[in-house]
């Protein structure tokens, strides 16, 4: 029999995934759409894990039945249509993690009909941390049916990054319009980029047993984090531009979402680095540092302020740097790093908002729009990575539910 091309492969992936979407989930409703404090007034029962798991597919669903559709939220930035570049991959990577747990096959065959439609191929942009996101899903891919052709394209990439690593300065400098991104984009000097690129450096490594990939990701992560990390609140600044800038109250300005960034990276960094290697120690404590310090401004709605340190009471939802953080708090109880007396509760609380931002159909809102620092959102507001946060998070937390010593208090209001 002929093979099928890759794309009509996808197409076909797409179309049945499409349908999925549509499909009811009656017991999963979703509740009205304030986004603030639950009421009191609602009725609420424990979610099980199959329920987790079932919301995660409606949300999931949703979105690729718009991708489907050729349909992106009108405050989407250009390159969300990209299939290679950072907006799609975060959602993919979030997808391998509910492929993962999901019993229908359909999640597996999309991301490699989406692998083999791209050819396996990274972002155009060589250095650029934001195009080897997708990287990360031709890894998962490889180990579920791919084989070693997913990697070949980007283990050739990164080899020529490693033949020529750029010694660009990590100041950030805005170049004027139309000349380029900022120099320092050659390196990873915006926090994003600490999710984006480190984790496919070092699980590339794991799947090929070259040591070189995790050497290089170790090495620029640290430069990264010794310059954007701020020393007394344990937080990231998006970049240097921020370094001496302030809050309407005279706080810090730190990004809820970039902080989201660099907490999931860490999870997705510590899950593939062997036990035994010898920085191992440094990225616990470095995730533990920002753990402690991120339940200590969560909200008393569940959610993160999208300006971290910014009012609490005046703040809207902003679901995108919260699935983030409840994906990495919920990972770090799951793997033993963090207690799970102290974080479940805040874990609960997070998840708890996170269904709020879930609509009947199954679009995930209160999502900043793509930026590089806080802004205003709705809940109308649907962004495809804030899908794959909530992907992230919701696997989390369904893996929380036989994780022994952890007494899972999950709740949907109906």
């Amino acid at each position: 029999m002929m093979r099928q091309k890759p794309y009509l492969r996808l197409f076909a992936s797409l179309v049945a995934l499409a349908g999925l979407a549509i499909a009811p989930v009656a017991a999963l409703s979703a509740p009205a759409a304030t986004g603030g404090s639950a009421d009191a007034t609602l009725a609420a029962r424990p979610m099980t894990q199959a329920e987790i798991l079932m919301l995660a597919e409606k949300v999931a669903n949703y979105q690729i039945a718009m991708l489907a559709a050729g349909q992106v939220h009108p405050r989407n930035a250009a390159d969300s249509t990209d299939p290679k570049g950072w907006v799609q991959g975060a959602f993919f990577i979030g997808l391998t993690h509910l492929a993962d747990r999901s019993q229908s096959p359909q999640y597996r065959d999309f991301l490699i009909a989406r692998g083999e439609s791209n050819r396996w191929e990274l972002g155009r942009r060589l250095y650029h941390a934001d195009d080897h996101t997708v990287g990360q899903a031709y890894v998962w891919a490889s180990r579920h049916g791919a084989g070693p052709a997913a990697l070949a394209p980007m283990r050739k990439a990164f080899d020529l990054i490693l033949a020529n690593p750029s010694r660009a300065d990590l100041a950030f400098v805005e170049r004027p319009a139309g000349a380029g991104d900022p120099l320092c984009f050659d390196r990873w000097c915006w926090c994003d980029a600490l999710f984006m690129s480190p984790p496919a450096f070092i699980e590339l490594s794991q799947v090929t047993g070259d040591p070189r990939y995790a050497a290089f990701a170790k090495t620029e992560f640290w430069a990264a984090t010794d310059y954007l990390q701020d020393k007394e609140s344990g937080l990231y600044f998006r970049d240097s531009r921020f370094f001496d800038r302030r809050g309407e109250n005279g706080e810090k300005v730190f990004w809820s979402r970039g902080n989201g960034w660099v907490f999931a990276g860490l999870a997705n960094i510590l899950t593939h680095l062997p036990e035994t290697d010898p920085d191992r120690a440094r990225f616990e404590a470095l995730f533990k540092t920002m753990a402690t310090r991120l339940i200590s401004i969560q909200k008393s709605d569940g959610y993160w302020n999208a300006s971290l340190l910014g009012d609490p009471g005046g703040s809207l939802p902003e679901s995108s740097g919260t699935g983030f953080f409840v994906y990495g708090l919920a990972w770090g109880i799951r793997s033993g790093l963090l207690d799970p007396a102290v974080y479940a509760p805040h874990v609960e609380l997070g998840w708890q908002a996170l269904t709020r931002s879930v609509h009947d159909n199954g679009k995930l809102g209160w999502v900043q729009p793509i930026s590089d620092r806080p802004e205003l959102n709705t809940f109308d507001d649907s962004q495809i990575y804030g899908v794959g946060a909530f992907l992230l998070a919701a696997t989390a937390v369904s893996d929380l539910q036989d994780t022994p010593g952890v007494k899972s208090k999950s709740r949907r209001k109906r």
